[in-house]
C-alpha cells in the first residue's frame, strides 16, 4: 500500500539482557524527530480509527503482539500486519492513512517515533463502527 513502509529490524541477545533496534536517521522511512513515546492496549481491545494530516508514524512493538490495520479510504483498501518480537519489524504510516490497533497477547507495548510533536487538531479520530472491518 502506498505510505506503508515495513521495516526490518535487528535484535541482538544477550544473556544479560537483549538490544531492540528502533530506528536511525538513515532509514528509510525517517521524515525527522518529533517524539517517541510508549503505549499500551490490553488483550482484545482495539484502538482507532485515527488519521493524521501531518505525522508520520513509525511504530515498533517490542512486548506483546499488536495487529494493526491501516486503511486508505481513497482507494477504499486495507493492509494489515501483526508486529511482535517473532515478527520485529518497524511500520511506517505516512499522513492521510487511517489506523487501528488491537492487543493480541496479554501484555503489549508498543513505540511510536513520529516526525513531528503531538498536536490534537492534526489528527481526526473516529468510533470503530465509521470504517467497517470484520476483526
Amino acid at each position: 500500500m502506498d505510505g506503508v513502509i515495513l521495516t526490518p529490524l535487528k535484535q541482538i541477545y544477550n544473556s544479560k539482557g537483549d538490544i531492540f533496534h528502533a530506528m536511525k536517521r538513515s532509514d528509510k522511512g525517517f521524515s525527522g524527530f518529533g517524539e517517541a513515546y510508549f503505549s499500551t492496549i490490553k488483550k482484545d481491545d482495539i484502538k482507532g480509527w485515527k488519521k493524521h494530516n501531518k505525522m508520520t508514524l513509525n511504530l515498533v512493538v517490542p512486548v506483546g503482539e499488536i495487529e494493526f490495520v491501516i486503511y486508505d479510504d481513497n482507494i477504499q483498501k486495507f493492509y494489515t500486519i501483526k508486529l511482535s518480537q517473532r515478527n520485529y519489524q518497524r511500520l511506517t504510516i505516512e499522513q492521510g492513512l487511517w489506523v487501528a490497533f488491537r492487543g493480541i497477547e496479554r501484555n503489549n507495548i508498543l513505540l511510536n517515533i513520529s516526525n513531528i510533536e503531538h498536536d490534537s487538531d492534526e489528527a481526526v479520530n473516529v468510533d470503530l463502527n465509521e470504517i467497517m472491518y470484520e476483526w
